[in-house]
């Protein structure tokens, strides 16, 4: 079998098993986020906490849950990492240093999950689980309870009500994550992923001396990280480490708990606004754009332009031989369209074109199908634009979904469109015109910029990989990345919440002869043209003097 044929069997065993389970997932969330049930542990959380969960909130109040909450998270997070010397399980580490303890802070709060330290030579178990693990969990729970609240503001009237945010975080959490990340866990642990509490201890003898690895609770990170769009790794070398990711079908079913849930939230979309072809329509969008993305990027893999994978014969520098150029490209579109941002292979040795493409699937907003909540609302955002768009052609008041889009919702989704490009180009020019800072990029010219470009991307898209060779552990990357991951997560939801809002107060209207179909093909091909033309023509200078400029050359 050529490497190329199992490339195309891979991909279509992907694809089959996210259809499989795309019906059955999506129309369970619907039902964990319409019923009017609480379970028992959910009622004793809920007066732990002291929410009542029956109460409606504005999308004000909503918002002040999901900030109140995160800022609370950031702070748990930071006060742990900084005691680490006095905490059991830490095996010598001492306490993180400042910078670096409020950057990862953030980051995991985020859902961002950029690290800028080596995990296994930084990080207790304590940290790790408690820490880490906790805010993978309830990170992803805030996104796609975000996500809900603005398919409350289509589907509901004349109100002021999103729900609550406080219920809907929790049943994220208890009915969606905690039971499939536990299933997960236990298929990663059968295939031989690490799952232990082990300490530091010394492997073989090696050129130089002994090696010392550390084991951890591995699996159950490794599955919320997974499947919570998260991405940041137990250890330095991520999802290509083989205490992470040991076998080829390790590395096909992470990538499938990368996108299981952003797919299926569309299906969830479309129950609970009553129509399922209007997550159809969605969901063509998003799958058009991540097969295009993954086709491109094994082409571009197996092409291996330039001298030294021709000498090789493939383009297999930084990437792991047990997974392949196919598996590998797979996984790189896959944590960069979505808000992963785990990585198997070294996103800096893929190909000028391939590392581009990464770059790209994070530039569009991690839409295709993008994180855990996130995608979801981020591709809604872009249908408001598209419907936008169509009323200028045919000179009619655009409609969504029933709702009239006013100037209050266009200039709440322009800015949710244009906050996150200014972020990353402000930020990237700043670090390049600065004395300091580009002394932190190990390489020149194109590829160098490219990693400064790569880094903002990531951060303010809350993605999370790294295009290696940027010395990010330095006072100004840990402050203006964790700036970038702040503003990039928390801005947008302003804009979303505010939207929602403003959308629930809307009549809906009836449909006419002159309403555009919005659950048909056709809108779906202009959703997906919308995407490309308007977020991704934004970053096209940039990318023009990085991967671009690499691939000519």
């Amino acid at each position: 079998m050529t490497p190329e044929l199992a490339g195309v069997l891979q991909l279509l065993a992907l694809v089959g098993a996210l259809a499989l389970v795309h019906r059955p997932a999506g129309t369970y969330m619907a039902r964990v986020y319409s019923s009017t049930r609480h379970l028992r542990v959910e009622r004793w959380i809920h007066r732990g906490i002291g929410a009542d969960p029956d109460s409606g909130q504005t999308w004000s109040a909503y918002l002040r849950g999901v900030l109140a909450f995160s800022a609370v998270g950031v702070l748990l997070l930071y006060l742990l990492q900084r005691l680490q010397g006095v905490l059991p399980g830490s095996y010598g580490f001492g306490p993180v240093g400042p910078a670096q303890a409020f950057n990862t802070a953030v980051s995991f709060v985020t859902n961002t999950n950029w690290q800028s330290y080596y995990g296994e030579q930084t990080m207790g178990h304590v940290v790790q689980t408690a820490g880490l693990a906790v805010q993978n969990f309830v990170s992803a729970a805030v996104g796609m309870a975000v996500a809900v609240a603005l398919v409350r503001g289509f589907a509901r009237s004349r109100t002021g009500e999103l729900g609550n945010f406080w219920c809907d975080l929790v049943r994220g959490t208890v009915r969606i994550l905690l039971p499939a990340a536990t299933v997960a866990a236990l298929v990663l642990v059968a295939r031989g992923v690490v799952q232990n509490f082990s300490g530091i201890h010394e492997v073989g003898q090696f050129t130089g001396g002994a090696r010392q690895w550390t084991g951890g609770a591995v699996a159950s990170q490794e599955a919320i990280k997974e499947l919570g769009t998260n991405g940041g790794g137990y250890f330095n070398a991520n999802s290509a480490h083989p205490y992470e990711n040991p076998t080829p079908f390790t590395n096909l079913f992470e990538i499938f708990l990368i996108l299981v849930i952003p797919f299926s939230l569309t299906r969830t979309f479309g129950l609970m606004v009553g129509s399922v072809r209007q997550g159809h329509a969605v969901l063509a969008a998003m799958f058009t754009i991540w097969l295009g993305f993954a086709s491109l990027m094994m082409w571009t893999e197996f092409a291996h332009h330039g001298p030294a994978p021709q000498a090789a014969g493939a383009a297999l520098e930084g990437k792991e031989i047990r997974f392949g150029i196919a598996g590998s490209s797979l996984f790189a579109v896959s944590t960069t369209l979505t808000s992963t941002g785990a990585v198997d292979s070294a996103h800096s040795s893929l190909t000028g074109p391939g590392g581009g493409i990464a770059m790209l699937g994070m530039m569009l907003g991690e839409i295709a199908p993008g994180g855990v909540g996130s995608g979801l609302y981020g591709m809604l955002v872009m249908a408001v634009v598209a419907v936008f768009v169509a009323g200028l052609m045919v000179g009619r008041t655009p409609e969504y979904l029933g709702k009239k889009i006013g100037p209050r919702e266009m200039k709440l989704a322009a800015c949710h469109l244009l906050v996150t490009p200014a972020l990353v180009l402000v930020l990237t020019a700043l670090s390049l015109a600065l004395p300091t800072p580009p002394d932190s990029a190990l390489n020149p010219g194109p590829h160098g910029f490219s990693e400064v470009l790569y880094a903002f991307t990531s951060a303010a898209n809350n993605n999370g990989s790294a295009f290696a060779g940027l010395n990010a552990d330095t006072d100004w990357y840990n402050t203006t990345t964790a700036l970038a991951m702040l503003l990039g997560r928390f801005l947008p939801m302003v804009f979303v919440l505010a939207l929602a809002g403003s959308l629930a107060r809307r009549q809906s209207v009836p449909v006419t002869a002159g309403t555009l179909h919005t659950g048909k093909p056709l809108f779906s091909g202009l959703l997906v043209g919308a995407v490309l033309i308007l977020t991704g023509l934004t970053y096209f200078p940039a990318l023009a003097l990085g991967p671009l400029a690499e691939g000519l050359a």
